[in-house]
């Protein structure tokens, strides 16, 4: 049997990627905001967002690790991986990932957060 059922590895891989995403928007965000777009509007809208998504996925994920007693910690790094612990149940999980594949997960995701803020409904008249 294995120490963390199948349903909650996406809710642990969630609590390593979504924190990842937030600081990234931040901080392309304040790029955005100090850049030199002459309109920087659209841009900023996108990300925010892409934030409040992320925000909001990251809340429900976190309250359904408390509702069921787990938790993630980022162990060792080193240049080539980083290792996380999921404790579920008193049982310790610790599992190593390349930090390559984090890094194009994380890409993966944001490619996506990104496509679906920026089909927001637009409300100016221009999609009729």
């Amino acid at each position: 049997m294995p120490l963390i059922p199948a349903k909650a590895l996406p809710h642990f891989e969630n609590m390593i990627y979504l924190p990842m995403l937030l600081t990234i928007l931040e901080r392309d965000r304040q790029t955005i905001e100090k850049g030199p777009f002459k309109l920087k509007g659209p841009y900023l809208k996108m990300i925010e967002n892409a934030l409040v998504r992320v925000q909001s996925e990251l809340s429900e994920t976190s309250m359904y690790l408390r509702r069921h007693n787990m938790k993630v910690i980022r162990s060792k790094m080193d240049d080539t991986f980083t290792e996380y612990i999921f404790m579920n149940g008193g049982y310790e999980d610790h599992r190593r990932y390349l930090n390559v594949r984090l890094r194009n997960r994380t890409e993966e995701l944001l490619q996506f957060y990104i496509s679906v803020a920026g089909n927001k409904p637009n409300h100016s008249g221009l999609n009729k």
